[in-house]
């Protein structure tokens, strides 16, 4: 038995209330269980209870044994002075307050179903399961199933706004300079995003918009910043881009990254660091005042024209500097984009909206919901569970879904948090 599920069942009310008596034989009355607390000190606030014929207001504190009040040092501590009813699961001592006044006690599991206890049970079993309600999610009222995938995608949209808000803090509010490096940490994808990142934060934003108007100029300074120009080539473009940044880096003082923290190994050439930084310069090159665009879009085939473009044409005919390819046009793809939007563009939009008061969540999950799902091997189970009874359905048809899916296996499934998930509610009263 878990201290949890007992705030669990007392929270919600999963016993039998209309027949409730303290260990002393008193009769007792819930008229408000409290606020629940996940700091320190009582498990619930503000609690509203009758015993016999006294009403009491209080906190409540939870344990699975009457003795763990001790073993936890309560009985020392000042804070658990207005604890009005100790909620135990199995009753193994009188407890006592500093004054030595006893503690009035409900024993919990004389009044709790078996059934919720074996469901309890199955849900928290070691058995070797992929998620612990795989044998019953698929069963799940859609309706219960729908309202909780939106809470969980807000719960993933809020974790992706964790950096927007940490670099906001560091550049003073400075919201394009934040664009610049969260597009730049994502056109990194999962490989190269820290590299990406840590290439964006060593050039002060406002050397980009200044230098943005000659691409030559702003793909030497991406490329010299990244460490690519520090060899020796018999390249005309190249050598052109390092005399450029040559210039640049004595005019702004400049010192460019470890060039060895880029990663080409295993990645398609498509996603090379070099392609990626072409495509990045032709962005800022080919759209002045950027962010204004993407807070302002709000339908995704703007977003597809806006994102709409090719490297430069030397990069049509290469992938790196060392040796020319057959010549290739290098756009950014849909499913590209698509990245862009789910872990850049959305989490700034979602931030930005609730710093100028004007929270808009309605058109987040609109356009989130535009975009069709991603393709993995968590989406590909939880997809194949749900549809158990029904193999030709699809449940999980865009990007929300598939991140909330994603949201709940990592954040709810792996650690075993089925309390706090409706399925799992779902599950225990079932």
């Amino acid at each position: 038995m878990r201290e949890d599920f007992l705030h669990y069942l007392w929270k919600h009310q999963f016993f039998a209330i209309k027949k409730l008596h303290t260990t002393s034989n008193e009769l007792l009355q819930i008229y408000k269980s409290g606020e629940h607390n996940l700091n320190a000190g009582p498990d619930f606030f503000n609690a509203k209870i009758k015993i016999g014929k006294q009403i009491w207001a209080g906190n409540i504190e939870i344990h699975v044994k009457a003795s763990d009040w001790y073993l936890h040092g309560h009985e020392q501590d000042e804070n658990y002075d207005n604890v009005i009813l100790h909620v135990v699961w199995s009753y193994d001592m009188d407890i006592y307050h500093m004054n030595n006044h006893k503690i009035t006690t409900l024993e919990l599991k004389s009044f709790v179903s078996e059934n919720i206890i074996k469901q309890y049970y199955k849900l928290f079993s070691k058995t070797s399961k992929w998620i612990p309600c795989e044998n019953f999610i698929g069963s799940v009222d859609k309706f219960v199933l729908d309202n909780w995938i939106e809470v969980v995608y807000i719960e993933r949209l809020k974790q992706k706004s964790a950096l927007v808000l940490q670099l906001l803090d560091k550049s003073t509010n400075d919201w394009e300079s934040v664009l610049f490096q969260l597009l730049t940490k994502n056109f990194g994808l999962k490989l190269n995003g820290n590299a990406f990142l840590n290439l964006a934060q060593s050039i002060d934003y406002k050397i980009i918009k200044k230098e943005r108007s000659k691409l030559l100029v702003l793909e030497a300074l991406l490329f010299g910043q990244a460490g690519f120009l520090n060899e020796e080539k018999e390249d005309t473009y190249f050598k052109n881009l390092q005399s450029e940044y040559k210039f640049l880096q004595v005019k702004y003082d400049l010192q460019s990254v470890n060039k060895g923290q880029f990663q080409f190994f295993r990645l398609r050439p498509n996603n090379f660091p070099t392609i990626r930084l072409a495509q990045l310069g032709m962005l800022y090159f080919k759209v002045p005042n950027l962010f204004s665009k993407i807070i302002t879009i709000d339908k995704l085939n703007d977003y597809y024209k806006l994102f709409d473009l090719r490297t430069s044409s030397y990069w049509e005919e290469h992938y790196t500097f060392n040796s020319q390819s057959s010549k290739k046009i290098k756009k950014l793809t849909i499913s590209f984009i698509n990245l862009l939007l789910i872990n850049t563009i959305i989490p700034l939009k979602f931030i930005y909206q609730r710093h100028i008061g004007k929270q808009d969540d309605e058109s987040i999950l609109n356009l989130i919901k535009e975009i069709p799902s991603e393709k993995n091997s968590i989406i590909t189970k939880f997809e194949s569970l749900l549809n158990k009874n029904k193999p030709n359905e699809k449940y999980i048809n865009n990007a929300m879904e598939s991140q909330a899916f994603l949201q709940l296996k990592t954040a709810h499934c792996n650690p075993k948090n089925c309390l706090q998930c409706a399925i799992g509610n779902a599950y225990l009263k079932n």
